[in-house]
């Protein structure tokens, strides 16, 4: 069985597709943009859309009872090479060790400069014996 996950603080864009989907113990947060929730438009620099896009997803969790270390896999696709390192520091300060497994893939986002995937499991956090 799936349920449908929506939470009104995250961006809702007029495409076809959820917020998440609980699966079983797994929850799947769609592909989030650094984007204020209200006006959809990009809030800066690659550090402001990458922390915004890290809220966007707690948001989401938080509607599914989790929270940001319950994560085990994010994808990441960022615009431009050059700002990875800015997203890594971004990341780390807000992605609690022992980190997801991870990817980071460069594709053309057109006006965001990053976009995230996760993949949440719900009976325990990171780093807890299940």
């Amino acid at each position: 069985m799936t349920t449908i996950i929506t939470s009104p603080h995250a961006p809702k864009f007029p495409l076809p597709f959820s917020h998440a989907v609980r699966a079983g113990d797994f929850v799947y947060v769609a592909g989030q943009v650094g984007v204020n929730a209200e006006t959809l438009e990009p809030v800066g620099d690659i550090r402001e859309q990458t922390a915004q896009c890290i809220r966007n997803i707690e948001f989401i969790l938080q509607e599914a009872g989790l929270s940001l270390n319950h994560i085990v896999k994010v994808t990441t696709h960022l615009s431009q090479m050059e700002d990875q390192a800015a997203y890594n520091e971004v990341y780390a300060d807000l992605i609690s060790a022992p980190y997801p497994a991870r990817i980071t893939v460069f594709s053309g986002l057109g006006p965001y400069l990053i976009e995230m995937e996760v993949m949440a499991y719900s009976p325990s956090k990171r780093g807890e014996a299940v």
